[in-house]
């Protein structure tokens, strides 16, 4: 069995620049090295996390954005999946079969994966549609003595309008609780920090910088504390997805409704606003930040055909892709047509042509009746209590991959010895995590 661990951050919107204002991180890698990471289309949190987990693609794990369309049930799932929807083994289970342990902090999907010790956000919904806080931990009762430590995960402070430094502070303060009790060998953990400020202010506002600053603090306490906790391990920092500026914003749901196929109903819970009716819709947008998924009804030809003769003028539309030009998203899962965006341009879920019509919904933070990514939910109105019907308010995005030149995600690693060239896909970094072990 190894002696060596492995302590594997993942952090959204780190760039290579971004370590000049990193003194911690840049000492954590002073005897190590930096490499520039190529982040596999598309960009976005489920499944840049399942790419790295896995060693594969999307269109191998099956996981095409940060939700899924269930086209049996006209169904849309947003952020509730569990592990099982990843189709490919993961890290914890490879490394389980050599007899050594895991932990996943938070990564997305980890509701009952394989890793020994998971820490994940599991609120737990009532009927009359408040919520009661919680997470799902395993072993299950150790969310009791971390509730008793550190009081709730604060889950206001992970996404909305709130959303800081507490909740990334309050991930790893847990996680180091975790490595003093459990000393676990692989030890993923993710801090969402750099996630907010570059989305609502852009990557190279203040507040974006101040983050970065904050993150980095956070994690000169977290390098301390497990180093003691778990006797010097190795580290790896990755960025998770580039954060570029956008200054536009298209709409592929009011396009498709414009053009007489996508559908709307009215909900008797919401009376007087129009849904998006799945059902009916010849077709439909599942918009992620800079792409989406259009679904087709019964896969017609012809009506993909004439989505994509729809779109390939589109301002804000760089790329209309069918069939295996869909390449990592050549996926059954996956739209019949994917739309991506211009680097400078992103796309909202808006499907309503009057605001007066919107789902109530739609102005409030709600992440999983919305069939789509809504980065408005940041710029909450506290004045008017509610979220703006101003897609133009975002300034940061992320999903296209980064031009050459252009600023890059990095992993940086404490121990040259565990990277193999200056440039790595997210392939490379799962193959480094596993040779790690397999030299240990």
């Amino acid at each position: 069995m190894s002696s060596k661990r492995l302590v594997f951050l993942t952090v959204p919107g780190l760039r290579r620049k971004d370590l000049q204002k990193m003194p911690n991180l840049q000492m954590l890698t002073s005897s190590g090295c930096v490499s520039t990471v190529r982040h596999a289309f598309p960009c976005v949190t489920w499944p840049s996390q399942a790419n790295v987990l896995t060693g594969k693609a999307a269109d191998s794990h099956g996981v095409v954005a940060n939700g899924f369309y269930w086209r049996d049930e006209c169904k849309v799932e947003m952020w509730t999946a569990w592990n099982e929807v990843i189709q490919q083994p993961q890290i914890w289970d490879l490394l389980k079969d050599k007899g050594l342990k895991s932990a996943a902090w938070f990564p997305m999907l980890s509701k009952g994966c394989g890793a020994d010790y998971v820490c994940m956000p599991a609120p737990i919904h009532k009927p009359d549609g408040s919520e009661d806080l919680w997470c799902y931990t395993k072993p299950q009762e150790f969310y009791g003595e971390l509730l008793e430590k550190y009081d709730h995960f604060p889950l206001k402070h992970f996404w909305g309008p709130l959303a800081n430094i507490k909740s990334s502070k309050w991930i790893a303060n847990s996680a180091v609780e975790c490595a003093r009790k459990f000393k676990p060998d692989f030890f993923y953990i993710y801090l969402p920090h750099l996630d907010y400020a570059a989305q609502k202010f852009g990557p190279d506002s203040e507040q974006a910088i101040a983050a970065v600053e904050e993150l980095d603090a956070l994690i000169g306490e977290l390098v301390a504390d497990m180093n003691a906790g778990l006797e010097d391990p190795s580290w790896m920092v990755l960025s998770e997805y580039v954060i570029t500026a956008v200054d536009h914003v298209s709409y592929p749901n009011r396009i498709l409704r414009n053009a007489g196929l996508l559908s709307v109903c009215e909900s008797d819970s919401d009376p007087g606003k129009e849904m998006l009716d799945f059902e009916h819709s010849d077709a439909w947008a599942l918009v992620d930040h800079q792409f989406s998924h259009v679904f087709v009804k019964d896969r017609n030809e012809e009506t993909i055909a004439r989505v994509v003769e729809l779109f390939q003028d589109t301002e804000g539309i760089d790329k209309v892709l069918v069939g295996p030009e869909r390449g990592d998203l050549d996926h059954e899962r996956s739209g019949d047509v994917v739309l991506v965006s211009n680097a400078n341009s992103w796309q909202a879920y808006y499907w309503w042509l009057d605001d007066s019509l919107a789902p109530s919904f739609a102005h409030t933070v709600d992440i999983h009746r919305k069939p789509g990514y809504d980065p408005i939910e940041l710029c909450f109105d506290m004045a008017t209590m509610s979220v703006p019907l101003d897609a133009t308010l975002v300034k940061g995005s992320h999903g296209v991959p980064q031009e050459p030149g252009k600023e890059q995600g990095v992993l940086a690693c404490s121990d040259a010895a565990l990277l193999d060239g200056d440039v790595l896909s997210e392939t490379q970094v799962f193959e480094s995590v596993i040779r790690f072990f397999q030299q240990a």
